[in-house]
């Protein structure tokens, strides 16, 4: 059998798939995907613009979306390319290294969108919670600050799972089983040991998202009983409809997340199509869906795209 690895003179090449069985009709498929990644990236780069154009939104709770919208854009971004390759061009060659580069930011990426959504559930804990504080909190520093970290947190756990990539050999099959590379999906065309790589990624998963989602388990959990403590009805309300649209966004993003997780981990048996469904699921309903959530179901910013609207009408 041929083993290869990163010594072998020739680049090692992978395969990418587009969706299992249906081929033929891969064009046709492709319109609605292309459909999803014009609204993701067109979607996420109107909350960038609304939130630099208007100066009233220059403040924690917009600073922290406009977070989001930028990891949403990237994670768009990330994969664009190799997808659309697949399904209009049916290119489906990929090289280690190209591979292991669209893995490092993929997943960087996630794991971004991860602690931003803990970012934000602790911007709602504190305006909910603690009011009169909220601006002597979360100063401009502050964020900043919160922001680098976040960063810098997903580059140090992601670099020892990519790098460790190199040290594996391949054999037999060379076919991935998405139009993307995924860690685990990658590892295990393995003929290598590959327990090391598998453990690094589940403790990559465990020590970002599984950190997070506790957090923000918590996080709500203050905010519930501060608001139940608010005597009015309207008051409780009030401050429950602030928080509709974090909820929705953290509801979409963890619940795709550790499905496909589950899926490629214990799945085996689940026939292709679902595995390319959850994964494509994972990757655009988050970025397409969090700008129409935040646009519909806040206020303020339907205001200033409506202004921003009007005003390119008036001058048309």
């Amino acid at each position: 059998m041929l083993v290869l690895n990163n010594t072998n003179a020739q680049p090692l090449m992978f395969l990418l798939m587009g969706i299992p069985g249906l081929r033929a009709a891969q064009v046709w498929i492709s319109i609605p995907f292309c459909l999803l990644y014009v609204i993701a990236l067109s979607g996420n780069s109107l909350i960038l613009f609304v939130v630099l154009y208007e100066q009233s939104f220059h403040e924690p709770m917009y600073y922290f979306l406009s977070m989001l919208s930028a990891t949403d854009l990237s994670l768009s971004l990330c994969t664009l390319s190799t997808t659309l390759a697949v399904f209009w061009f049916e290119t489906q060659e990929i090289n280690l290294n190209a591979c292991i580069a669209q893995m490092f930011f993929l997943h960087a990426f996630t794991l971004m969108e991860s602690g931003v959504l803990l970012a934000m559930a602790f911007d709602r804990f504190v305006a909910i919670c603690n009011p009169l504080r909220y601006t002597t909190i979360l100063t401009n520093a502050r964020i900043a600050h919160i922001g680098v970290s976040m960063l810098i947190r997903n580059v140090a756990v992601m670099l020892p799972v990519v790098l460790l990539v190199k040290r594996l050999s391949f054999c037999g099959s060379m076919v991935l089983s998405h139009s993307y590379c995924y860690h685990v999906d990658l590892i295990q065309l393995s003929c290598t040991d590959n327990r090391i790589n598998s453990i690094l990624g589940l403790f990559a998963l465990f020590s970002t998202t599984g950190f997070d989602c506790p957090c923000i388990l918590l996080s709500y959990v203050l905010i519930i009983r501060s608001v139940l403590n608010i005597a009015s009805s309207e008051g409780q309300q009030k401050a429950f409809n602030t928080c509709i649209s974090h909820i929705s966004a953290v509801a979409i993003f963890y619940i795709p997340l550790i499905t496909l997780s589950l899926v490629h981990r214990y799945g085996h048996s689940a026939p292709p199509f679902v595995h390319t469904i959850m994964a494509n699921a994972f990757l655009l309903i988050p970025p397409m869906v969090n700008p129409i959530i935040y646009s519909v179901k806040t206020k303020q910013i339907r205001k200033v795209i409506v202004k921003i609207l009007t005003q390119k009408h008036l001058q048309i």
